[in-house]
């Protein structure tokens, strides 16, 4: 639970690497998030070649983080692999959180950028890694060791909540 409570969004990195043993375990835990129909309609792209990170910052206007990080992993949802249509975000989402819960319980720091349902984006990325079209690029998650220290949040409130009725 402490893991839940205390992520938070990082953007700093030092230089130090991620090890491959780690970005394993990000994966895994990326594929242990549930879906629906249990069809696990994804793929992850590991990006660690720093020129494609700086061209990732090109296509997407809010990920300049990737100069500094050392690896990034991006979901992507494959609509040929879903049992029930659409829910394919629903999956792809909880893959993406499970990667930064993960990567917290690491040590290390990690961001969402929203990649979907952004058409310059998804297209860009999809032209940059040469994906199939009937794969979409959904996030990217930028990872690396934190050189930044931030308190846990708390966002918890209490007039978000409806017992029974609204």
């Amino acid at each position: 639970m402490n893991d839940i409570l205390s992520r938070r969004s990082i953007r700093k990195y030092t230089k130090d690497p991620v090890k491959e043993e780690d970005i394993r375990s990000l994966l895994e835990a990326a594929m242990s998030a549930p879906s629906a129909g249990n069809q696990q309609p994804w793929h992850f792209v590991v990006v660690s070649d720093k020129a494609i990170l700086n061209k990732i910052t090109q296509i997407h206007p809010h990920a300049h983080m990737l100069k500094d990080a050392q690896v990034a992993i991006m979901v992507c949802g494959d609509e040929s692999l879903q049992k029930h249509i659409g829910y394919w975000v629903q999956d792809c989402s909880a893959a993406t959180q499970n990667i930064l819960i993960a990567a917290q319980s690491k040590g290390l720091g990690a961001v969402w950028l929203g990649v979907y349902p952004r058409e310059d984006r998804v297209e860009g990325l999809r032209n940059l890694f040469m994906i199939p079209y009937s794969i979409t690029p959904f996030s990217i998650i930028s990872i690396g060791h934190p050189d930044e220290k931030k308190p846990p949040a708390n966002r918890f409130n209490e007039q978000r909540i409806h017992y029974n009725l609204w």
